[in-house]
């Protein structure tokens, strides 16, 4: 088989909603792919509320969360489905990833909810999903995964970028693929707009009318994981253990934001001029926040690269996607060399409906 019809399903950390695509995929000479539709669908109050603090909840708690996300996905694609007109045996399988409550990889676990159980059985198509567990049990960090679907599907690029709940980047280096989360971005700029009234800052208006704190961007650039090597991956407590303490509630909220703005910059930039960066392809929510994006190319000579929405909106979608077509194929899906894993793998676990 070399062509393949695949529903993706992704849940950022950033909790901006849930983002389903339906691509195919075939394979020539290279790998070729078309997003035939897309939507990204908001999180009723309840399931952002849930999702948000499952982080604290206990294991029994979380695993009834899991399941009953397992449910919501499964309605949420047949809902798309019968939207775009989808005949479901047209559909080889859904890939999921799930949404991200736990991720702690020196600890030996990671979690990303939504059982493929429950999203086989609710919408009677198999399902491909938990796609980082694997790489967790043979000593890897479990992400990032999407740089696997950016060496094969975006090759014509040097980087490739995602803006998202955090940022993260993967190249060629040295003969190997290699990638990395850089810094918190949405995570973050995110939680103080909330508090800003508004769930995100709309183009860093916000940010754009703030002043720069030197004390707490001082301190947020001195955070050790920045001189860590890679293989390294971030996950929300990063944030919860690191950032916020730093973060006094005396300062203005715009001057936060301000603040982030430009250490996330300063952290991108850095990296890109650390490895003489060219060009790179930028995808994820955070390339609409024109301010931030202003501040990045201040601060390096890198090409940016800002393609088509759809791309820009539901890359990671469309690249989980394509790792469960590579699943499918008993293809290598997970690369040591991005992870730090003992070896290549192929991630992901098989629900048949």
């Amino acid at each position: 088989m070399s062509t393949y019809k695949v529903i993706g399903l992704m849940s950022g950390t950033s909790l901006d909603g849930l983002d389903i695509v339906y691509a195919s995929f075939e394979k020539k000479e290279n790998w070729h792919f078309k997003i035939s539709c897309c939507d990204s669908i908001a999180y009723p109050e309840e399931w952002l509320n849930n999702l948000k603090k499952a982080y604290h909840w206990s294991k029994q708690k979380v695993k009834q969360l899991d399941d009953a996300y397992g449910v919501f996905l499964g309605d949420a694609v047949l809902t798309f489905l019968k939207k775009h007109n989808i005949n479901k045996r047209s559909v080889d399988f859904i890939a999921s990833h799930g949404h991200t409550i736990w991720h702690r990889p020196k600890e030996g676990f990671t979690l990303q909810i939504g059982n493929g159980n429950q999203i086989a059985s609710t919408t009677g198509i198999n399902c491909v999903c938990d796609f980082r567990s694997k790489d967790v049990a043979l000593g890897g960090q479990g992400a990032p995964l999407v740089p696997r679907g950016d060496q094969l599907l975006f090759s014509k690029f040097q980087a490739c970028v995602n803006l998202g709940g955090f940022s993260n980047i993967s190249f060629d280096w040295k003969d190997q693929r290699i990638a990395f989360d850089i810094c918190p971005v949405n995570t973050l700029l995110n939680t103080y707009a909330n508090n800003l009234g508004k769930p995100y800052d709309y183009n860093g208006e916000w940010a754009k009318q703030g002043q720069i704190n030197p004390a707490l961007l001082k301190k947020l650039n001195a955070l050790n994981y920045y001189t860590q090597p890679h293989p390294k991956s971030l996950g929300i407590e990063f944030n919860e253990q690191f950032i916020y303490p730093l973060i006094s509630s005396e300062i203005p909220l715009k001057n936060i934001l301000r603040t982030l703005v430009e250490h996330i910059s300063t952290q991108i930039a850095f990296v890109f001029n650390d490895y003489n960066i060219e060009s790179a392809l930028f995808t994820g929510g955070g390339c609409l926040n024109t301010f931030l994006m202003k501040e990045i190319e201040k601060k390096t000579p890198t090409a940016i690269v800002i393609p088509p929405k759809k791309i820009i909106d539901f890359k990671e979608a469309l690249i989980f996607a394509f790792l469960g077509v590579l699943h499918r194929r008993d293809e290598v899906n997970t690369l040591k060399s991005v992870t730090g894993a003992k070896e290549d793998s192929i991630g992901g676990v098989f629900y048949k409906a």
